[in-house]
């Protein structure tokens, strides 16, 4: 199995006694220790105008992180399209792309907090059109070795050819989150691949990951488990304490979640990623949490699944569930599917 991260720094506001920039100082030392430890990747969430610093600049902070590493994939999850100008998204993601390398993930998505549109003055409903045109620019812009012009619904370029250009070609691989059906066809079909959330059952992200497979051995393409990336909340507990106020911390998170996605007349989020069941059972189900043998019995479960790349969202900044993960879970998983290794402590039972 391969293991990323997936998560956000935060960045406080205070007055002169605070420094702002030290979450994201840490969360870039946290970066660094990971890749040492053997993680693959690390997929950096973008949201705006929270009011409690969640990362907003994700590139920006990809190229800090790119500096002080040398392996770790670098991705987004996810800029959202709608909200930016796909020129200079372009020329930006092609920038950390050369500088990195060739270690960017670009993923994308259109989009699902009402707050947010709002506060960009940008209409929602236009989000499927806007993510659409944007994509379109986007991959001409990396691909295009002539000039061009365009002229859409939002965007116009005349007469432009993008710089610089990407290192890995035809550029770097763009990753979409999706969750319904309808979106997951989509993603397949644009050739892109696919970022599951980290909030559905382990039951509901199993059948989401089989209909993505479908979707493409039925247009004859070779599927790749390595093409979907699902998202977990992960924490290495000593105890059925800890992880109780584990869960207990991950619930009332999903409640802010939900608050901040609150529409004005109270209509209810049609966003996949809000489709989760809100309760504290479900919160517990869906992370991996508990001992090492507890988190181990449920990776089983989905690697028995196909499921071969996971995301790892954990309190941040805690270096100590970092190791502890890479220490006592990652080996026994390092090999094929079906040769599980032989660890220390107490084997657990493969479902």
């Amino acid at each position: 199995m391969k293991f990323g991260l997936f998560g956000s720094a935060l960045a406080k506001r205070g007055g002169p006694d605070l420094d702002s920039g030290q979450g994201f100082c840490e969360w870039v030392d946290y970066v660094v220790e990971a890749e040492a430890l053997g993680y693959d990747s690390i997929f950096v969430v973008e949201h705006h105008f929270t009011g409690f610093g969640q990362v907003s600049a994700s590139l920006n902070l990809l190229t800090w992180a790119a500096a002080r590493t040398s392996t770790l994939r670098l991705g987004t999850a996810v800029i959202v399209l709608p909200w930016h100008n796909p020129v200079l998204l372009a020329e930006q993601a092609a920038t950390i792309d050369l500088l990195s390398g060739g270690r960017l993930d670009f993923g994308i998505g259109k989009g699902y907090r009402h707050a947010e549109f709002a506060s960009f003055c940008i209409p929602q409903e236009e989000a499927d059109a806007r993510f659409d045109e944007g994509l379109d620019v986007i991959r001409k812009s990396w691909t295009s070795e002539q000039r061009f012009s365009h002229h859409g619904r939002f965007w116009h370029f005349e007469d432009i050819i993008v710089e610089p250009p990407t290192a890995q070609k035809p550029h770097p691989p763009i990753w979409m989150g999706a969750g319904s059906p309808d979106s997951i066809r989509k993603v397949a079909r644009r050739g892109a691949k696919l970022l599951l959330d980290q909030h559905a059952s382990m039951a509901l992200t199993i059948e989401r990951f089989n209909f993505y497979k479908d979707e493409i051995e039925k247009m004859g393409r070779r599927f790749d488990p390595m093409d979907v990336g699902v998202s977990r909340a992960f924490f290495v507990a000593k105890n059925a304490e800890e992880k109780a106020k584990a869960i207990e911390t991950r619930f009332a998170n999903q409640q802010r979640l939900v608050k901040a996605d609150a529409s004005p007349g109270g209509q209810k989020s049609t966003a996949s990623l809000l489709s989760f069941d809100q309760t504290l059972d479900a919160a517990g189900d869906s992370a991996l949490f508990g001992t090492p043998d507890e988190i181990a019995a449920k990776l089983a479960t989905l690697r028995s699944a196909g499921i071969e790349h996971l995301l790892l969202n954990g309190p941040t900044g805690s270096r100590e569930n970092l190791r502890a993960f890479a220490r006592d879970v990652m080996p026994a998983f390092a090999g094929p599917a079906g040769e599980l290794a032989t660890r220390k402590q107490p084997a657990f039972v493969n479902p």
